[in-house]
């Protein structure tokens, strides 16, 4: 009888507790996201479990060894790279959210200020540092050999009226590199996470029609996986559109 209540209250437990879903994610916004839809899930019997990570190459490293289930970090042209580069057999579950990436600095209010000769600071990795190039060849800054090629770099730069120095940073330090540099192009995430305002301190941002629509990554075939799917739904939903809109006022926006 004994054995009976004990088995009876292990069940009780697993299913209270529900399937495990472990997730990789960059602290801000995508784990604040996670954990919005985590009780939602959870009424689905998804025990969702967010694992914070800050740099853009565990992340993937973890999806591939199946410690994680999902990651949500990254846009499609870095996934791309990242698992050609790598071997890696990675799909895209979903599509979430856009963060413009925003060129900032502490030492001019507007480019027309800026000295020739200054130091920008740009994404190391070759996807974030290709658009971090694209966004100063639109906006006037640099002119580049071929603007819509996603891997541009300063090697690609045909015409820099102000001879610019580009200096390669991990985009997750680049933030605190700023009173270093003149110019600094840092990510969304990342600029959130250091306190910046992309609306009101950015001195360029990438419009709403950006294509670098950050996403859910699984492993290929996993995509269709009923718990990876739930997680989708939640992610997509009104209350996740609403909470981007009224959180972030337009340094993160919808790709749903």
């Amino acid at each position: 009888m004994k054995k009976l209540v004990l088995l009876l209250g292990l069940v009780v437990s697993i299913v209270s507790y529900g399937a495990k879903l472990k997730v990789g994610a960059s602290p801000v916004p995508h784990a604040q996201l996670l954990q919005l839809v985590k009780d939602d899930l959870k009424n689905q019997d998804i025990d969702l479990e967010i694992i914070e990570l800050t740099d853009y190459v565990t992340p993937n490293l973890l999806l591939d060894s199946k410690e994680l289930d999902a990651n949500f970090f990254q846009h499609k042209p870095y996934l791309d790279t990242f698992s050609k580069e790598k071997n890696l057999k990675l799909a895209i579950a979903g599509n979430i959210h856009v963060e413009p990436l925003g060129v900032y600095s502490k030492k001019v209010n507007k480019l027309e200020d800026l000295k020739k000769g200054g130091v920008v600071a740009i994404p190391n990795d070759p996807t974030n540092g290709g658009r971090a190039l694209i966004l100063l060849h639109n906006k006037g800054i640099i002119k580049l050999k071929n603007p819509t090629d996603l891997l541009a770099t300063e090697f690609d730069i045909v015409e820099n009226k102000n001879n610019l120095k580009f200096k390669s940073l991990d985009a997750a330090q680049i933030p605190r590199a700023l009173t270093d540099v003149d110019l600094a192009v840092v990510n969304g995430n990342y600029a959130l996470e250091a306190g910046l305002n992309p609306l009101t301190e950015a001195l360029i941002i990438e419009g709403k029609e950006s294509p670098y629509a950050n996403l859910v990554a699984v492993r290929e075939g996993d995509e269709k996986r009923e718990d990876i799917q739930k997680l989708i739904k939640a992610l997509q939903s009104e209350k996740v559109k609403e909470f981007i809109e009224v959180t972030y006022k337009g340094a993160v926006v919808t790709a749903f």
